[in-house]
């Protein structure tokens, strides 16, 4: 297997905002948390950092600040995806300038693409950096999935060493594990399938939930690969009632509410986002205190 940046449980942080820009002040507190809670890797500017309304200079910033505040105490996973192949190209280029880990990639969404697009698209970023790139498949948002049979052509490059999974299918996961073996790592994203992919050798999730349960979304994982298996599936079930409400709405809505609730500064949510239903949000209080996180 090729060498990845993590293993476990990475949390796709939310980005906190002040009136006018981004809150590197509570951001930093945000990330120290992860990190003594034993989140095993940060990834910055991720759907759930609401990357799609960062202008350039914020998203740049974003990067720089996780990298330095960071300061090599875990891998730092940035998100450099876009529907732009030489956008993403530029921002890859520069998230290995300032030092991270490894990019996330996601599928070009809006204009979409054909499988032969996304081969062309993912190697012409990864031939011009030099660190591992994640590939990121999520459908529900982008309007393209990325195919098992397209996984085996890129999974031969070295630089494209895992996929973050959330097209929801099992059977697809099933298949690129089968086409891909090695040369590919998988990464749940979506939390109520942690457990499910790790049994399909998976390497451990990109978490919105560790937004909010850092410690216990780590534990699910470790538990796991250290053979504790009914332990982690008591996890993944027992909060289920949590995965829930964190996507009752489109995330990051959910996740940066509760955030919110239990008193962080995480700011407002950028427009077109709004706040939550009233019925949402009771459901979303309900399972934050079932577990003790209210």
């Amino acid at each position: 297997m090729k060498k990845l940046p993590f293993i476990g449980s990475c949390v796709a942080i939310v980005t906190p905002f002040d009136e006018t820009s981004i809150n590197f002040a509570e951001l930093g507190r945000m990330i120290d948390n992860q990190i003594e809670n034993h989140t095993d890797a940060i990834c910055i500017t991720g759907t759930t950092g609401e990357t799609a309304t960062l202008d350039n200079e914020e998203h740049k910033a974003a990067m720089k600040f996780a990298v330095e505040h960071v300061k090599g105490r875990v891998p730092v996973i940035a998100g450099t995806g876009s529907n732009d192949t030489a956008y993403a190209v530029e921002l890859s280029q520069y998230a290995e300038k300032i030092g991270v880990d490894a990019v996330l990639l996601v599928t070009p969404y809006y204009n979409k693409c054909t499988q032969n697009g996304l081969v062309a698209h993912y190697l012409k970023i990864v031939d011009n950096i030099n660190i591992p790139a994640i590939l990121y498949n999520v459908p529900g948002r982008t309007g393209v999935d990325i195919k098992p049979e397209t996984y085996a052509k890129l999974c031969k490059h070295p630089r494209i060493v895992a996929t973050k999974e959330a097209n929801g299918d099992l059977s697809s996961i099933l298949k690129t594990r089968k086409l891909c073996g090695d040369d590919l790592a998988i990464y749940s994203g979506n939390d109520d399938q942690i457990i499910p992919i790790l049994s399909l050798g998976g390497s451990g999730v990109i978490s919105v939930l560790s937004n909010v349960a850092p410690y216990d979304t780590h534990m699910i994982c470790q538990n796991y690969f250290d053979g504790k298996v009914d332990e982690a599936a008591r996890m993944q079930i027992d909060y289920c009632d949590l995965i829930d409400a964190l996507f009752c709405e489109v995330n990051p809505i959910p996740a940066k509410t509760a955030m919110r609730l239990m008193g962080w500064n995480v700011g407002k949510l950028r427009m077109p986002l709004s706040e939550m239903e009233p019925a949402h949000l009771e459901q979303l209080k309900a399972a934050l205190k079932a577990h003790n996180l209210l």
